[in-house]
Parts: structure tokens; C-alpha cells; sequence
């Protein structure tokens, strides 16, 4: 698996040179350009490499090793460490996360890719392609990447809704089940773990934009404010959706209890109905010598009639108060 991506010098917005990552050290004493690596799950030595080019802290190279870490800003010295968590909806409509570390310098920045993250060769491109932009250095690149980011949070959220619709109209339409709540708990779980990825990135362009950062130019904060209102619309629409699932598992619960109170109304009423014969049956099946109306000719007919009346009679009522 190849580690490192691209490795390449930038000046005045385009592009004049690939650099082996061994001599990136020569390129940063010409305060005119800015050196943009990509990595992908680099090793030990690699990161240690990298580390030696930009001396770069312990911790934070220890961060982007270990990696599983929560998204997060974090200063050492001039330069930024920047933890991101990314997402993505696989193959089997599941939510995928990864994560991308940066190390942002004077100079320079530095891209991890961990886990299911997809490549950011299409942000390299359309980069690139707009050189009056890139010439505003490492910062327009901080910004174009969390972006791309950023931008693929919304798909995740908007089939997250298109799932809540679906389990509402389950649960409206159809018989209430054990199966609905379950997709419920997991849509939830689906939930709170974008909520966890999303939330920090308020803090994190806070102080993008706020902070006197010597690595990241005045020039762009005004794009990390852009940044800042689409995380907040994400928020909002992972608020919202988790308040109405929320109400959804209340409505699944009452439904389940009002279909299992019917059912017992059901029990109680076919019981109500049985016992009539039953209590009967059991009146003159007793052994005595002289029971009424079993030396009469028409007596057995005449239990026998009014045993179905009264279960006629006990089926209607039931029946017109809804207990069957």
C-alpha cells in the first residue's frame, strides 16, 4: 500500500515541482513556496521522517500514528494539529468513519488519511485549478480539504432522515414490532456517533477563524466562517432528527402498549363469553337427585337457548365497546 500520496512544492498557486520527502527541508528555505503532502496510514518510520522535516512534536506525531482519536485543534509552537473525522454510507447503507490529521506550518502542510476516508485527489485537482486561490498558501488548502469534509456529512444526514421516514411510516402504517423499535436504537446509535464526529468542528473553526494563527492567513478566515455554517446546519439537522426519533420510539412504545391493552380486552371479553357456558354446564353437571328442570320436556332445549343468548348478548356489547 503506498503511503505517501503526492508530496509536492507550491508557489505563487500552481504547482513547479514533486519532492521526495527527504528533501522537503530544502524547499521550506524559500519562504515563497509551501509544500503539501498527502499520507495515507503511514508507518512508524515514515511519520518519524516527516517529523524530522517539520519538526513536528512528539505528541502529535504520536496522535496521527495511534490515530481513534476525537476530532480536536490543537497549537505546538507556529504549528496546527487539526483532527478530523470523516464518513461515508458503504455498500451496505452503513455509516463508514475515518479520520484525517493535519499538520499545518508556515510553510507547509501535512494530510493523514486513516481508515474508510476517501482520497482527496479530486481537492488536489480542483485546487490547482485555481491558482489565484491556492496562492493564498496552506491555509486555502486547510480549508478546501475540511470543506470536502465537511460537505459529505450531508448525504449521511439526509439518508439518516430518509431512514426516520421510513420507521415512521412502520410505524404508523403497519403492526407495531419488536423489529421497529430495534432499527430505531440502531438509527439512534448511527446518530449520536455523527453527532460526536460533527459537534467539535464548531470549536475547531471557531478558532480558525478567531484565533491569530501564524500558519493560516487573515485571507481565509472568511472561508472557515463558510465552513462554520455548514457544520451548524449539520448540527441542526442531526438535532432535529434525533429529537423526532426520539418522539418516534415514545409513539412506537404507546402503540405496542395500546395494541397489547386491545389484546388483553380481546382475552378478557372471549373470557367473559366462555364462562357463561362453562358456569352453566357446571350448575346441572352436578350429582344431585333433584336438579330443576331436568325432568321437564323442554328443559335441556331451554338451558341450551338461553345459554346462547346470554353469549349473544355478551358478544354485542363487547363488541360495541370495542373490547371485540
Amino acid at each position: 500500500m503506498k503511503e505517501i500520496i503526492n508530496c509536492a512544492a507550491y508557489q505563487s498557486g500552481c504547482r513547479i515541482a514533486d519532492v521526495e520527502l527527504n528533501k522537503v527541508h530544502e524547499v521550506l528555505k524559500d519562504v515563497n513556496q509551501f509544500v503539501w503532502i498527502g499520507l495515507h496510514e503511514p508507518s512508524e518510520e515514515v511519520l518519524q521522517r516527516v517529523q524530522k522535516e517539520f519538526n513536528l512534536h512528539d505528541l502529535a506525531i504520536e496522535d496521527a500514528h495511534l490515530a481513534h482519536q476525537r476530532p480536536k485543534i490543537e497549537l505546538y509552537g507556529d504549528t496546527v494539529f487539526i483532527v478530523l473525522r470523516t464518513a461515508h454510507k458503504n455498500q451496505q447503507q452503513h455509516i463508514e468513519f475515518g479520520e484525517t490529521h493535519f499538520f499545518v506550518g508556515k510553510n507547509f502542510i501535512v494530510s493523514v488519511r486513516h481508515g474508510s476516508t476517501i482520497a482527496y485527489t479530486e481537492v488536489r485537482s480542483r485546487c490547482e485549478s485555481m491558482p489565484e486561490l491556492l496562492s493564498k498558501g496552506q491555509g486555502f488548502v486547510l480549508y478546501a480539504i475540511m470543506d470536502f469534509i465537511v460537505d459529505r456529512y450531508f448525504p449521511v444526514v439526509d439518508d439518516l432522515e430518509s431512514d426516520l421516514e421510513a420507521i415512521e411510516d412502520k410505524i404508523f402504517k403497519e403492526r407495531p414490532s419488536r423489529q421497529t423499535t430495534e432499527q430505531i436504537y440502531q438509527l439512534k446509535r448511527e446518530l449520536l456517533e455523527v453527532k460526536r464526529a460533527v459537534s467539535p468542528l464548531v470549536d475547531i473553526c471557531n478558532r480558525l477563524m478567531r484565533f491569530d494563527i501564524k500558519s493560516i492567513s487573515a485571507e481565509t478566515h472568511p472561508y472557515f466562517r463558510d465552513i462554520y455554517d455548514h457544520v451548524i446546519r449539520i448540527n441542526e439537522m442531526v438535532d432535529n432528527t434525533r429529537e423526532l426519533l426520539n418522539t418516534a420510539l415514545e409513539a412506537n412504545f404507546s402503540l405496542i402498549s395500546i395494541s397489547q391493552n386491545d389484546t388483553s380486552k380481546k382475552f378478557a371479553g372471549w373470557a367473559a363469553i366462555i364462562a357463561v357456558p362453562t358456569m352453566v354446564a357446571g350448575f346441572w353437571g352436578m350429582n344431585f337427585r333433584v336438579i330443576p328442570e331436568t325432568e321437564s320436556e323442554y328443559g335441556f332445549y331451554a338451558i341450551i337457548l338461553g345459554t346462547i343468548a346470554v353469549c349473544v348478548l355478551l358478544y354485542v356489547l363487547f363488541r360495541r365497546s370495542g373490547w371485540l
